[in-house]
C-alpha cells in the first residue's frame, strides 16, 4: 500500500473513532439527564380545583364545581364531592421517583399516545397530566405534567382514575343511629317498638325494647332488635337501579306501595358534638311480578333468588338489595324480634320451682341468691344444672308462636318463683300437641310450640331429682 493510501486509512479510522467518541459522549450526556429525584413536581390544593375531566379506556368524564361538584354529562347525577376530592388529593403533593429531562422520544415511554389524560383547572391555571406506560422493572408509571419532562411517578394516578361513573355517585347513607328511641313499621308489619331505659314491664333488666301488644307492652329480645338495627345500619346501598327515578321506575320496583317501610327515630351527635334528633326512613319491596307469582307472600322458600329494591325516604336513587338483605329486613314481626325462650326471666333470679307431674306435686327450693344460690329438694342440696339447662332450652319452634288453645293432655306444670321485687311467679304448662311438638302455655295464655324432645328433657331432669 502506498504511503498516501495508508494515510487516508488512518484518517478514516481516526474519524470513525471520533464519531464513536462523540456519540458516546452524547449518550452519556443524555444518560446524565435521567435523575433519581424523589422530589415533589406538582402541588395543586384540591379545594382550589374548579373543573376536572379525564379520558381512559374509551370513556370520558367531565365535572365542574358550582358550590358542589356537578357531572357535565347529566346535572341530575348526584356527585360525591368527597370522592372527587379523593381523585385530586394526589396532586396536592405529586412526587416523582425519577425525572427524565428533555426526552428525545416520548414514544418509548408511551406518552406519544397516553393511555389516560387528566385535565383540571383552578381559577388561575390549567393542568394536563398524561399517563404513559407502566415500567414493570421500576413498578412505576411514566407521567407527563406538561413541563417538558417525563417522570416515573411515586404513585400511579391510574389507581384512582380507573373509575366508572357509578364509583362517583353520592349514595344515600344510613346514619349511625346512636340511641334509637323508636322503630316504626308499616306495610307487611304495622306496629312500633319503643325504647324504655328502665326495663319497662319485664323480668329481665336488659330488656329495653318493647312492642305494643294489645293491652300491654311485649318485651323484645335486645340482641335480636340490635341485630336488626345492625343489618339496617350496614345495608349495602351501592347497587343503584337509577339515580333520578321517575314515577314509572318507582312503580316498576314496587316502591310506589312498599311492602315494608321502616322508620327509625334516634338521637345522635351533630357536627359540633351536640345531641341531635334524627329520623331515617327506608322503603323495601320485592319485584312486583315475583311477588305476584309468589301469591303476595314476602320472603322466599329454599334457595330461591329474590329481586328486591330499597329507597331511602324520598330519595331519587333506587337500589337493588340482595335476597339475604331483603329477608333480614322483612323479618321484622313481633315474633321475629321477641324472646324465643318460654321462661320469661333469667334463671339466676329463680328462687323456687313447684312442679306438677303425673298427678304428683314437688317443690324445689333454694337458699342464697343469684349465681351463688343453692337448690334443695327436701333437705338435700341439688346439682341443678340439668334442670336449668332443660328449662332454659324450652324455646319456640320456627314459626311456632301461636294463640291456639290446648286440646290434648297436660304433660308437666311448673310454677316458677322469681327473686325480684314483688316476688312474682310464672306459670308454665306444657301440653301434648302432636308427635313432634308440645304446646307451651305461660301465665294462662298459649305462647308457642316447643319441640317434644325438649319437653321430654325437662320431664326427665325433674324425675332425676324427685325419683333419686
Amino acid at each position: 500500500m502506498k504511503r498516501s493510501e495508508r494515510l487516508y486509512v488512518l484518517l478514516g479510522v481516526l474519524a470513525a473513532a471520533c464519531a464513536v467518541t462523540f456519540g458516546v459522549s452524547r449518550y452519556q450526556e443524555h444518560k446524565e439527564q435521567i435523575q433519581a429525584t424523589g422530589e415533589i413536581v406538582l402541588e395543586v390544593p384540591s379545594e382550589e380545583v374548579e373543573s376536572l375531566s379525564w379520558e381512559y379506556d374509551g370513556q370520558s368524564f367531565s365535572f365542574h364545581k358550582d358550590g358542589s361538584w356537578i357531572y357535565d354529562g347529566d346535572q341530575a347525577f348526584p356527585v360525591d364531592g368527597e370522592k372527587i376530592a379523593g381523585l385530586l388529593e394526589q396532586f396536592q403533593s405529586f412526587g416523582a421517583a425519577f425525572t427524565i429531562q428533555e426526552p428525545e422520544d416520548l414514544g418509548q415511554y408511551g406518552l406519544d399516545d397516553p393511555i389516560c389524560t387528566i385535565s383540571f383547572s383552578t381559577v388561575e391555571e390549567s393542568y394536563t397530566i398524561s399517563l404513559g406506560d407502566y415500567s414493570t422493572m421500576d413498578a412505576q408509571r411514566y407521567v407527563s405534567i406538561g413541563d417538558g419532562n417525563v417522570y416515573l411517578a411515586a404513585h400511579d394516578p391510574l389507581e384512582e382514575f380507573d373509575a366508572e361513573l357509578s364509583d362517583l355517585i353520592a349514595h344515600d347513607q344510613v346514619p349511625d343511629f346512636g340511641q334509637v328511641t323508636q322503630i316504626a313499621f308499616s306495610g307487611a308489619e304495622d306496629y312500633a317498638i319503643s325504647y324504655q331505659e328502665n326495663g319497662g314491664d319485664s323480668y329481665r333488666a336488659e330488656d329495653v325494647y318493647f312492642a305494643e301488644d294489645g293491652g300491654g307492652a311485649l318485651p323484645l329480645d335486645t340482641s335480636r332488635v340490635e341485630d336488626y338495627l345492625y343489618d339496617l345500619r350496614y345495608l349495602g346501598l351501592t347497587d343503584y337501579v337509577t339515580y333520578d327515578a321517575t314515577e314509572e321506575e318507582i312503580r316498576a320496583c314496587g316502591l310506589d306501595d312498599p311492602e315494608l317501610t321502616i322508620t327509625v327515630d334516634y338521637t345522635g351527635e351533630d357536627g359540633d358534638g351536640e345531641d341531635a334528633a334524627g329520623t331515617f326512613t327506608l322503603h323495601v319491596s320485592r319485584d312486583p311480578e315475583e311477588r305476584a307469582a309468589a301469591g303476595g307472600e314476602s320472603g322466599s322458600e329454599g334457595e330461591e333468588e329474590i329481586t328486591a329494591y330499597a329507597r331511602v325516604g324520598e330519595s331519587p336513587i333506587l337500589y337493588r338489595i340482595s335476597s339475604g338483605e331483603y329477608e333480614a329486613l322483612m323479618a321484622a314481626s313481633r315474633d321475629d324480634l321477641r324472646h324465643q325462650e318460654v321462661l320469661p326471666a333469667e334463671f339466676e333470679d329463680v328462687s323456687r320451682i313447684d312442679v306438677s307431674l303425673e298427678g304428683a306435686e314437688y317443690a324445689i327450693t333454694s337458699q342464697g341468691e343469684g349465681e351463688d344460690r343453692t337448690f334443695y329438694y327436701g333437705e338435700e342440696a341439688l346439682d341443678i344444672s340439668d334442670l336449668r339447662t332443660a328449662l332454659t332450652a324450652l324455646k319456640a319452634e320456627e314459626d311456632g308462636f301461636t294463640d291456639e288453645q290446648p286440646s290434648e293432655r297436660e304433660e308437666i306444670r311448673l310454677t316458677v318463683h322469681l327473686d325480684l321485687e314483688g316476688s312474682p311467679t310464672v306459670s308454665i304448662v306444657l301440653y301434648r300437641y302432636d308427635g313432634s311438638s308440645c304446646l307451651a302455655v305461660v301465665d294462662g295464655a298459649p305462647l308457642c310450640l316447643v319441640s317434644r324432645s325438649s319437653a321430654v328433657d325437662l320431664i326427665e331432669s325433674v324425675n332425676a331429682i324427685v325419683l333419686n
